[in-house]
């Protein structure tokens, strides 16, 4: 059977049919450089050679979650594990007051990162950090140093395509990196170990993802929301949380807005992702249910390694989660509200 090339499959397939998430896998997969990343999606600036990576590697195109969780885990879920494979679930916080003060939640991503570099375990680590260009606006980026990781903590809610920043990593020939991700861009770099792209995968030494219901396109959000309707001086922001509605801390003053507001503003390509807690990633964070802590899911062996490590290292602080917790009920609700919304395209 002939191999087809971009336009057969994912341009008729995924693109065509508002099924691409943006995560990049294809770009940065392509072995000729003939995909480029344009506004959000791929794009073919050259000849294809119909080698078929591309669509070996996009998880919009086909994604068996058996078939990549016994890749990654060893094992398919069993019935209880409404919310993927996993080892063990707690409450963490970082220890580290300086982590603190500029987490998202309780910092767990960025003690994890500290302890990677710390103990050796990687290099480098792919994360999403700001733009110098825009205000609050989400890029890819590649970091060495634990002071770039603080730099980087806390979430934009506007959609960055780190596997560009892991390319960037591989091309630097970095042998040792951690990823961290939405949970489309963890099932993306699962796709591509599926595909046996071992350039991409031996260099990554563990994964975090993040929760995500969705997120939302960043020029409806901050020009035309933000700064049209609400009338925000968006350079001011200095962080942004959702809890039940989204909580907007400027210098001077804090905002609340409903969630239902910025329906309007949600990427519609998050509505066919059915993946609410990153239930491929060897861990798994996020801040539902709670205030100043993580909801941390061990998924694999090697996320307990590292998540040991750094409470071994006195980075982190746990306390056990309850079948009967308000976050870990909430965590089940959003991973079927997520899959429902899904399942009706």
């Amino acid at each position: 059977m002939p191999k087809l090339g971009f336009e057969e499959t994912l341009g008729r397939e995924v693109l065509s049919k508002g099924r691409c998430v943006g995560c990049a896998a294809c770009v940065i997969a392509c072995p000729f450089g003939v995909l480029d990343y344009v506004e959000g999606k791929p794009n073919l600036i050259g000849e294809c050679k119909n080698c078929g990576i591309c669509s070996k590697v996009c998880q919009a195109l086909e994604f068996s979650e058996d078939k990549v969780e016994n890749l990654v885990f060893g094992r398919s879920r069993s019935e209880r594990e409404v919310f993927g494979v996993y080892r063990d679930i707690f409450a963490a916080r970082a220890t580290d007051e300086s982590i603190l003060k500029s987490c998202q939640d309780g910092g767990v991503v960025t003690a994890l990162l500290y302890t990677g570099l710390d103990k050796g375990i990687i290099e480098s680590a792919v994360v999403s950090g700001l733009s110098e260009d825009k205000p609050f606006y989400p890029v890819p980026k590649l970091i060495s140093k634990k002071e770039e990781a603080l730099e980087s903590a806390g979430t934009r809610y506007t959609y960055s395509p780190n596997l560009l920043a892991l390319k960037e990593g591989v091309e630097k020939k970095v042998s040792a990196l951690a990823f961290v991700g939405t949970p489309c861009q963890i099932r993306a770099l699962r796709k591509i170990q599926e595909a046996g792209l071992k350039k991409y995968v031996k260099p990554v030494k563990f994964s975090v993802g993040l929760f995500c219901s969705e997120s939302f396109d960043y020029h409806g959000l901050f020009e035309t929301y933000l700064k049209g309707e609400r009338g925000l001086n968006v350079d001011e922001i200095s962080k942004m949380n959702i809890k039940g509605k989204m909580i907007v801390d400027l210098k001077t003053d804090r905002v609340e807005i409903p969630l239902k507001e910025l329906k309007p503003y949600v990427r519609p390509e998050c509505r066919v992702c059915p993946d609410f807690s990153a239930e491929f990633a060897d861990i798994s964070v996020g801040g539902v249910g709670l205030e100043g802590w993580t909801l941390t899911v061990i998924r694999s062996p090697v996320g307990e390694e590292v998540f040991e490590s750094a409470l071994d290292e006195g980075l982190i602080e746990i306390k056990p989660v309850r079948e009967d917790d308000r976050a870990l009920k909430l965590l089940v609700k959003l991973t079927e509200l997520k899959r429902s919304r899904a399942s009706k395209g």
